[in-house]
């Protein structure tokens, strides 16, 4: 029996023995790749097709985010009314999202309706007509909606600062306009969806509380299908960045908030430095009791919250400083964030702060892996970025042996206020 007066023992996140679930690996008949990951008590599965399809293969701009949008939109046989209808009768949700160099299809259903909902999901990939009136509906809503957005500070630097970083001319940095969407046409969606889709570079993840049939149910609908067929041109995309670093601009005459953004070009996860860098960044800005937060947030009370992040695209990366503040304490705010960035570079860590910030991160890699939904994620994430199990282990490593002297080294080596571009937009 519990005796409930003895006080259970304290064990620290940093030492768990954290493992990674492996995936089940297997190919369809055509040779798509199959990881899966069997796990779950309750009896729901999610399936997600990953396509090379994103912005980085487009040649005109946004053909390839809206070729995903309306990609449940009608096909030959079925009207856009009558595909939701039927994920809807089953209760199950396929989505759609487009990112900068993968754009995917997402089924979630329960188990047991799978067979109903497969061939629908195939369908939508090899037979999508893209209807007129469909592609005047989204643009008039796309419009409509940047419309609003355009007048929003945190809106428009978001859009500016990754122009800065990366060139506009680059998918990262790229942004939309009402005159994009006016060029939107039929054949270019068309043309886009058969090259990327029905007869593109296609990985299938697979998650949840598998039936025993799941690998002949996807070689069935998808095993038959021409993916992966002919090689994707392979785009070398050179990051083009502004010259200037310091911006301002007014986009509200009477806005009384500002957002603030600083962000400099990053590597990728192969960098040597990636994996500590990312320890820095907690400690700068990355969590709740961050220095950034302690700072700006609690000490100053400029802002609600300020945080720093990796964007960790597949090529490059930026690292970026987000926040909203009062529009007369913007400036002050960026002044206090290089205050915070040569702290660090002038004075260790101590060691309460340091392991705190370990067992934050190795308790959110804990809470990463509640679940077979969470485990296929960064299988996918390590997959995509031609990573191994080997990574994932090393970055739990890392985070349990990193030393304040190697926290210092690395950010009087990345965390120079001149090498950041600096936006405020009113």
């Amino acid at each position: 029996m519990l005796n409930r007066t003895i006080v259970p023992k304290i064990i620290d996140a940093v030492d768990f023995d954290l493992q990674l679930k492996p995936y089940q690996y297997y190919t369809l008949d055509n040779g798509v790749p199959v990881y899966s990951v069997n796990a779950g008590a309750q009896d729901v599965i999610m399936i997600e097709l990953v396509f090379d399809a994103g912005n980085w293969f487009e040649d005109k701009n946004i053909v390839a985010a809206t070729t995903n949008f309306l990609l449940k939109n009608g096909t030959k046989q079925k009207t856009a009314f009558a595909l939701n209808e039927h994920f809807e009768m089953y209760g199950a949700y396929l989505n759609r999202n487009c990112y900068s160099e993968s754009a995917t299809v997402t089924l979630h259903t329960l188990s047991k309706h799978l067979h109903h909902l497969l061939p629908v999901v195939a369908e939508i990939l090899t037979e999508s007509v893209f209807p007129e009136e469909e592609i005047a509906i989204y643009k008039q809503n796309q419009k409509q909606r940047l419309e609003v957005n355009l007048k929003k500070c945190d809106f428009v630097a978001n859009r500016l600062i990754d122009e800065y970083v990366y060139g506009f001319h680059h998918p990262y940095g790229r942004y939309t306009s009402t005159i994009d969407y006016d060029a939107l046409e039929k054949e270019a969606l068309e043309k886009f969806y058969r090259q990327y889709y029905t007869n593109g570079n296609c990985k299938i993840f697979v998650a949840g509380k598998l039936p025993t049939d799941i690998e002949q149910q996807l070689n069935q609908v998808f095993g038959h299908l021409p993916f992966n067929t002919t090689s994707i041109e392979s785009k070398n995309i050179i990051v083009s960045p502004a010259e200037q670093k310091k911006y301002h601009i007014i986009n509200d005459p009477n806005g009384v908030q500002g957002a603030v953004r600083l962000g400099r070009l990053m590597f990728n996860r192969h960098h040597p430095d990636f994996q500590k860098v990312q320890i820095l960044n907690n400690i700068f800005g990355g969590y709740f009791s961050s220095r950034l937060m302690s700072n700006i947030r609690e000490d100053k009370g400029y802002t609600y919250g300020i945080h720093s992040y990796f964007q960790n695209h597949i090529h490059e990366s930026c690292w970026m400083i987000a926040t909203e503040a009062g529009r007369d304490v913007c400036n002050a705010t960026i002044d206090e964030t290089y205050k915070e960035m040569r702290r660090l570079q002038d004075e260790l860590v101590d060691d309460e702060e340091l392991n705190l910030v370990r067992n934050y991160m190795m308790g959110s890699i804990l809470g990463d892996l509640d679940g077979p939904f969470q485990i296929i994620a960064r299988w996918k994430t390590y997959i995509l970025n031609n990573l191994t199990e080997a990574y994932f282990h090393s970055s739990l490593q890392t985070i349990r042996t990193i030393t304040a002297e190697e926290v210092q080294v690395l950010a009087k080596k990345y965390l120079n206020p001149e090498e950041f571009y600096e936006l405020v937009v009113i």
